[in-house]
Order: structure tokens, then C-alpha cells, then sequence
């Protein structure tokens, strides 16, 4: 079983064209206009071993808040969609990385209740709306449209920069994880019977 999803999402605001494959082997093809994001889902997919195509051009002469949120939505679909009935999938997935002064702890739980729990670093909070804020919003959209409940927790930093890419580094590292098929799962693995 492929677990591939691809998707395009046109809206006042953005266009973005995206795909993903699951058992990859962390290839990649990311073009959103904002540099440094680009840089993050590139750590994202090589630290994660996903394949993932991002195209997307948006509104970033306003701000990046969109081209960053719509991304999420579409990522989040993809996800949920790769997935299938996650059927055989671990469900859970724990990793704690380091980025020189940055440490970041994120768990997930595949349980298609989507909430975000997003703790910064102390004195992160009052920063101006900074890169810490921003990516905020890409994993609030990427949790609601995925079903994933998702804590991220920044343990500390001093450096934006390396803060966010323990982030993106320490998710990939988890969601890995948690979408990573367990052969002793037959099902889906809930007292349920359903996620």
C-alpha cells in the first residue's frame, strides 16, 4: 500500500499544489516564496524520511501569515489523507531535539481529535509577532485538518532560528513515528475499534 496523498487549494490568498509519500526517503521539492520556511519543510521532510512537494505562492508582500497557514491546512489534509483508516499505524510518536541552544520536546497521538498545545521558551511570549508566533498558526492549521493531537514544548533557546528548527525537527522526528506501520496492529489501534 502506497501511502501518498497530493492536493491543490486555490484561494484569494494562496495557490499551493503539494503531495506527500509517507515511507519515503526524505526527497523533497519546496518552493513557498519565504525562504526560511522553505528551510523548515525541508528539515521536516528529510529528518521525517517524507517525500514532499510544496509549490505555493501567496500573498507574502502583505505578510507571510497566510502562504504559512494554508500551507498547514494543506499539509494537514495531506497527512490525514496519506494516512487512509490508519489501519496498522503506531499512532503515537515521542522526540525531544536539540538545536545548539534550543531544545524541543513534541509528542503526537493520531487519534483524529485534533487540539495544539504550543509552549514557548520563557520571555518568547513577549517577543513581537516573531517566527515563534507565526509557525504557531501552520501547526494549529496542520493539527485541525490531520486529526492530530499535537504538544509541542519548547524547552528553552535563546535564538529564534534554532528554537524553530528543533521544532520542525522534533515533529517530523515524532510524526515519523506515529504514521510508521506496526506490524502487531492489525487495526486501528483504539479500545474503540475507531479513531
Amino acid at each position: 500500500m502506497k501511502r501518498y496523498a497530493d492536493i491543490e487549494r486555490t484561494t484569494r490568498e494562496t495557490r499551493i499544489k503539494a503531495a506527500i509519500h509517507l515511507d519515503g526517503a526524505g526527497e523533497y521539492d519546496i518552493t513557498t516564496g519565504i525562504p526560511f520556511f522553505d528551510h523548515m519543510l525541508t528539515l521536516f521532510s528529510v529528518h521525517g524520511f517524507f517525500d514532499l512537494t510544496v509549490s505555493a505562492v501567496g500573498d507574502i508582500a502583505v505578510d507571510h501569515h497566510h502562504t504559512v497557514e494554508d500551507v498547514g491546512l494543506v499539509m494537514g489534509d495531506l497527512i490525514g489523507t496519506a494516512m487512509g483508516d490508519r489501519k496498522g499505524i503506531r499512532r503515537y510518536g515521542f522526540a525531544e531535539v536539540p538545536m545548539d541552544d534550543a531544545l524541543t520536546a513534541v509528542t503526537i497521538d493520531l487519534s483524529n481529535r485534533p487540539y495544539l498545545v504550543y509552549r514557548l521558551p520563557e520571555g518568547f511570549n513577549n517577543r513581537p509577532e516573531g517566527q515563534t508566533l507565526l509557525y504557531k498558526e501552520f501547526f494549529r492549521a496542520l493539527a485541525n485538518r490531520s486529526g492530530m493531537n499535537l504538544h509541542i514544548n519548547m524547552r528553552y533557546g535563546d535564538n529564534d532560528h534554532h528554537v524553530i528548527e528543533s521544532v520542525f525537527k522534533a515533529f517530523a522526528r515524532s510524526l515519523d513515528q506515529a504514521t510508521g506501520i506496526d506490524e502487531r496492529v492489525s487495526r486501528v489501534l483504539s479500545s474503540k475499534g475507531i479513531l
